[in-house]
């Protein structure tokens, strides 16, 4: 696991890091462990949300099989960048569930610690995630699924931009999607 790349987007306030192989293995390891790599506290309850093992196995593998080409199109992690005063925390994680298909289409999700939420870093994350994957010409339409209980989520998605498209009949969740802006 001798990786070289780190790809890194900044905020406002937030600085994200892409998830490496190195970067998930040392998260399923120990959250003492990411903490290192990412140079950032890790608050105790990490992982936050449906960002769980589930996922983070899931990142891995989809790493492993892609190597250095796929960073940046799985898990990014949102460290609250750091002062004199406060040290740089890790509170939440997003990314997509892959490159772009044949159809331009990738989808993003988040999740944010429960002490740094309604403060807006949601927002901040998801704004990010749509404007790097519209960097790439290949991706011509951003979507997002959540739950119609998720209120916060659904909230974050409209301020970002997203149209509510329909729901899924099967699991109830609702769909939002941004398409790429062609005058631009």
């Amino acid at each position: 696991m001798n990786e070289t790349v780190s790809v890194r987007l900044t905020t406002n306030r937030l600085e994200l890091i892409a998830a490496t192989l190195n970067h998930v293995c040392a998260e399923l390891e120990a959250p003492e462990s990411l903490a290192a790599l990412l140079n950032a506290q890790v608050e105790p309850g990490w992982p936050p949300g449906e960002y769980d093992r589930n996922a983070q196995e899931f990142f891995r593998d989809q790493l492993k099989e892609g190597g250095l080409s796929v960073v940046g199109w799985y898990g990014w992690y949102a460290v609250r960048r750091g002062s004199r005063s406060h040290p740089s925390v890790l509170i939440g994680a997003g990314g997509y569930f892959g490159p772009p298909g044949e159809d331009g289409v990738v989808e993003i999700g988040f999740s944010i610690m429960p002490t740094w939420q309604s403060y807006g870093y949601a927002t901040e994350l998801a704004e990010m995630l749509i404007r790097n994957a519209f960097t790439d010409i290949r991706v011509q339409k951003v979507i997002a699924h959540t739950t119609p209980m998720n209120l916060a989520s659904c909230k974050v998605l409209e301020k970002c931009g997203f149209n509510y498209v329909r729901r899924n009949e099967e699991s109830g969740n609702r769909l939002y999607e941004i398409i790429r802006n062609i005058s631009a």
